[in-house]
């Protein structure tokens, strides 16, 4: 998941800190993923100077916020429910609220977000996680099905080639 070149020209301005920081995290169903984020500080309302610089203290806590409040996110989640927070920017939305507090913030945004590292593939865990019981259970059945009857098959073999 990437932002376009456009959008990130587009949002970049003068006048204004630009705070970015990204950290690896583990989802609960075993993916590795690298987030990036981005924030802009923003004028405050009674605010006369025409510049909003934050300290570089500041964009030390606000950083360190982020990467609390997206591992805290993250962890807790599986990669479906983690790209559903991601469309429905729950991040972004608690990252503008906590860090408001530090400085205000405007344009918080997921820059990027990588999978660094899939966990292995197990087709019986993706069938527990993803259809009903019974039908699970029907698949595993006829797995046994088929490799039962594939046994008897060589034996059946065996007893011919005896025979002969």
């Amino acid at each position: 998941m990437t932002m376009t070149r456009d959008r990130l020209c587009h949002i970049m301005k003068k006048w204004q800190s630009t705070i970015e920081s990204f950290v690896d995290v583990k989802t609960q169903d075993g993916y590795f993923l690298r987030v990036f984020t981005l924030a802009f500080t923003q004028r405050r309302k009674t605010q006369l100077k025409a510049t909003c610089y934050a300290s570089s203290c500041q964009e030390a806590k606000i950083r360190k916020k982020m990467r609390e409040i997206i591992v805290e996110e993250i962890k807790a989640c599986s990669l479906k429910q983690v790209s559903h927070k991601f469309v429905e920017r729950v991040i972004e939305k608690r990252i503008g609220k906590e860090c408001n507090k530090i400085f205000p913030l405007q344009n918080i945004y997921l820059k990027k977000v990588k999978m660094l590292k899939k966990p292995k593939f197990d087709f019986a865990r993706l069938m527990d996680m993803y259809s009903d019981k019974a039908g699970a259970a029907r698949v595993v059945d006829s797995k046994k099905a088929r490799e039962e009857a594939m046994a008897f098959k060589v034996e059946d073999k065996k007893g011919e080639e005896e025979a002969q």
